[in-house]
């Protein structure tokens, strides 16, 4: 179950925590996850701290570390030192679209709507082009972009026709970031509050789940091999995992129903023996156990071990059969 109360997020980073000094390999992620769920649990102050010491490790994400703390500073009263990172970032110009959105979306959050509209449109022009396709992360900068555009009164461009096309959800981005909005939510009609509740959850949904889950939701998948030596040297297992071809087809149907649902952000992360010991040592709990299973792929997630789902149809499938994705477990036959 995800964290739900300051305490959750607090007693979820203090996990994390111990993990990334199991796991120095991967302390960075690992770190980061803790420093978001300290943020979530008011603690931001300590999140400070982790942001510092992964900024004096050499990381591998320098800019989106700097974003990460200028935005948490900046909530908790340190404005001057928050600019002066976003300043920095802004000249280094990074070609990771994170750390754009991170800061652009902080000065949004303080009414600094001029800049945040700089922001967005300084990561456009250096991130998108006619010869790039857009990705999820570019599509994002672009549908800041427009939010804040409709915010400022200013009208549609080209960016913003871009960001409208691209948009799936079942209310159209003009909606969601008409500025009118923000009046009906102090209207005392209950009818219309109910509708600016729903419009709110429709455009929030997608963020809420991403903080309270800052890695994906992940499904556990053993190579056959592996599948082989846990169940014969776990027997209690087999229940789990009557057959490899059962298991595959379990994964696959498992991330459709997560993906009907509306959970985005899903991956798989491939379980190997000795690791999955070694994880049930560190947590004290036999291997047997089959609660074990979803906490190991929880925590291989956190470190960085998932594979986005779905891949493109013509990517190798998750499975390792070597087929393409669209004939293999990408089927809708589902052979």
């Amino acid at each position: 179950m995800r964290p739900d109360t300051p305490a959750e997020h607090i007693a979820e980073a203090e996990r994390l925590i111990r993990t990334a000094t199991r796991y120095p390999e991967d302390q960075e992620p690992l770190l980061l996850q803790a420093a978001a769920h300290l943020e979530l649990g008011d603690a931001r102050e300590r999140a400070s701290t982790l942001y510092d010491q992964l900024l004096a490790d050499a990381p591998a994400n320098p800019h989106l570390i700097k974003a990460l703390q200028a935005a948490n500073l900046w909530e908790y009263g340190h404005e001057a030192e928050a600019r002066a990172l976003i300043s920095g970032i802004r000249a280094a110009a990074p070609t990771d679209p994170a750390p754009w959105e991170v800061i652009a979306e902080a000065l949004e959050a303080h009414d600094e709507l001029e800049a945040a509209h700089e922001c967005f449109t300084e990561a456009a022009t250096l991130l998108t082009s006619e010869d790039t396709p857009l990705t999820r992360a570019t599509a994002a900068l672009l549908t800041g972009r427009h939010r804040v555009r409709r915010l400022l009164g200013l009208p549609h461009d080209e960016w913003d026709m871009v960001a409208d096309t691209r948009h799936s959800g079942p209310i159209p981005l003009d909606e969601l970031h008409d500025p009118k909005r923000i009046w009906a939510l102090g209207s005392d009609d209950p009818a219309e509050l109910r509708a600016e509740i729903a419009r709110l959850r429709a455009e929030l949904g997608d963020r809420r789940a991403a903080l309270s889950r800052p890695f994906p939701v992940a499904i556990l998948h053993w190579p056959q091999r592996e599948l082989s030596e846990l169940v014969a040297s776990y027997p209690t297992l087999a229940a789990e995992y009557p057959s490899h071809a059962a298991h595959l087809a379990a994964t696959e149907a498992s991330l459709r129903a997560l993906a009907a649902s509306g959970t985005t952000n899903l991956g798989i992360v491939t379980g190997s023996v000795p690791s999955y010991e070694a994880f049930a040592a560190s947590e004290k709990t036999s291997p047997a156990s089959p609660s074990l299973l979803a906490e190991y792929a929880t925590t291989l997630a956190a470190r960085g071990k998932a594979t986005p789902w779905p891949p493109t149809p013509t990517t190798p499938c998750w499975c390792t059969s070597g087929k393409p994705y669209a004939e293999c477990h990408g089927d809708a036959s589902g052979s």
